[in-house]
């Protein structure tokens, strides 16, 4: 085994507990800790991504252009990443985030559809970035297909492809072999993204590390959808502890999460009730906040709304059927069914 490298994307993941709306003063200080606490690579975009501010994800309370700007002013040695998902993030997005700042591009497409990405990877290579490859909802499918999925992407340009838990419904021998059917079939680096539902974003990541990824990432208190993601301070620590720590200072990080993080987080993700069902069910784990907000609007338990989002197999970009889902299940029991 050896050390991977972080990265830390509480300034995009975690943009979904916070609703999207992160300051400049917040993305300065995140920032700046992290740089100092060694962590290389920074991700910082709307919850969704590049275009993510909209009617459908919610609205970014200050421009992620500014974000972005800020954020790579703001480090000294890390390098400043984005996530962009086609469909939503389009080429024009990509070249202003070039422009702020960005010297690494996260490519997240649905684990069924790595084609639709070919056009994103060829911008990002003539541009010069780094380009990382993402396979959402990786529990939807086997390790043999997604290896077939990051061939794909390998041979679009990716310099590395995740295996992305984004419902963290993955155990960790799941985690293990859809690492190691990537690491077998790939030349470039595989890598790991855990979400915390059934509590086992931290085993997960760890069993990926020993299954071969190059590449990992966390955020600061977990802070992120769902029950939130493998939080940087603890993976720090447990990478350390195993003699895997990648150059990171565990303690600055332990104080970053607890003296800037935990002062402005609106609550502290954990697998809660609906969190758990997120887990359980296989659901897209920035459902859980709609679902409960939804469930609160129409009279509708949010566990009911997940559980049946997941026997429909929903994944990202599918949005709108929370709301159908609620007032399906509002109207069933209006009608006494």
């Amino acid at each position: 085994m050896k050390p991977p490298r972080v990265t830390d994307t509480t300034l995009r993941d975690g943009s979904h507990a916070m609703r999207h709306q992160f300051t400049r003063e917040q993305v300065r200080a995140v920032v700046q800790a992290l740089d100092a606490a060694g962590v290389p690579v920074i991700e910082v975009t709307h919850g969704d991504g590049l275009a993510g501010s909209s009617i459908q994800y919610g609205f970014s309370g200050t421009d992620e252009m500014a974000l972005i700007e800020e954020a790579r002013n703001s480090a000294t040695k890390a390098r400043i990443a984005a996530l962009l998902l086609p469909g939503i993030g389009t080429r024009k997005e990509l070249k202003e985030a070039v422009a702020r700042g960005i010297q690494v591009v996260r490519i997240a497409t649905q684990c069924t559809e790595a084609d639709i990405s070919q056009q994103h990877f060829g911008l990002a290579k003539e541009m010069g970035l780094e380009a990382v490859g993402f396979l959402m909802m990786a529990h939807m499918r086997p390790p043999e297909f997604l290896a077939g999925q990051a061939r794909l992407m390998e041979s679009y340009g990716a310099d590395c492809v995740y295996v992305v838990d984004s419902a963290g419904a993955l155990l960790p021998d799941g985690a293990a072999t859809r690492v190691r059917a990537l690491r077998q079939a790939l030349r470039v680096g595989v890598g790991f993204h855990a979400h915390n539902n059934l509590g086992l974003a931290i085993g997960n990541t760890l069993a990926a590390v020993e299954a071969g990824a190059d590449q990992v990432d966390g955020t600061l208190r977990g802070l992120g959808a769902g029950a939130g993601n493998a939080a940087t301070e603890l993976l720090a620590a447990t990478l350390d502890k195993l003699g895997l720590n990648p150059g990171l200072d565990v303690f600055a990080l332990l104080d970053a999460a607890e003296f800037v993080v935990a002062p402005f987080i609106p609550f502290q993700p954990i697998p809660d009730r609906d969190a758990i069902a997120i887990g359980y069910a296989g659901v897209y784990s920035t459902f859980l906040l709609h679902a409960k907000r939804l469930g609160q609007q129409y009279g509708v338990d949010p566990l009911e709304i997940l559980v049946e989002l997941g026997r429909r197999k929903t994944v990202a970009g599918q949005e709108d059927w929370i709301l159908d889902v609620a007032l399906d299940l509002a109207n069933q029991r209006t009608a006494g069914i």
